[in-house]
């Protein structure tokens, strides 16, 4: 069973898929769902801690917006904890968004740095694009083992 990070890292649909086919998802909604639980959070719509741009400096310059390097503390671990990505361009806001166009070209930049299994998508517009998009996913998990 592989690490999978998805991007968009809040994408439940990827998440859900990776999990369907025995894999370990890395997204967001756990460590989100995490902070916000956690007692003592200051700030439960802002959903990231004073400490967390700091922590965020490992990713990002200073110099970089600190919604930037706060985000990348969250995505940052994961992209590290990750055996493999799966990278949705394109994709519809209802799939899964983001937000900042600066932490998306870090998030990709840092999954190509690490040189782990990547498979690379389009986003599907219509029915069979859709099929052929659950069947792409399904055959780069299987390539990575595990029981499917």
């Amino acid at each position: 069973m592989a690490k999978v990070f998805i991007y968009p890292a809040t994408s439940l649909i990827l998440s859900d898929l990776v999990a369907r086919f025995d894999h370990t998802p890395l997204g967001t909604a756990l460590g989100i769902r995490e902070r916000i639980q956690t007692p003592g959070l200051e700030s439960p719509p802002l959903q990231i801690t004073p400490d967390d741009p700091k922590r965020g400096l490992k990713y990002a310059a200073v110099e970089v917006p600190s919604g930037v390097r706060g985000r990348m503390a969250v995505y940052g671990p994961l992209i590290e904890d990750a055996e493999a990505a799966i990278v949705v361009h394109d994709a519809d806001f209802a799939f899964g968004c983001m937000g900042c166009a600066r932490t998306n070209e870090l998030v990709k930049f840092m999954i190509r740095q690490r040189s782990i299994p990547t498979l690379d998508l389009n986003y599907p517009r219509t029915e069979g694009e859709g099929e052929e998009f659950v069947a792409a996913i399904h055959q780069f998990l299987a390539s990575l083992g595990g029981r499917l």
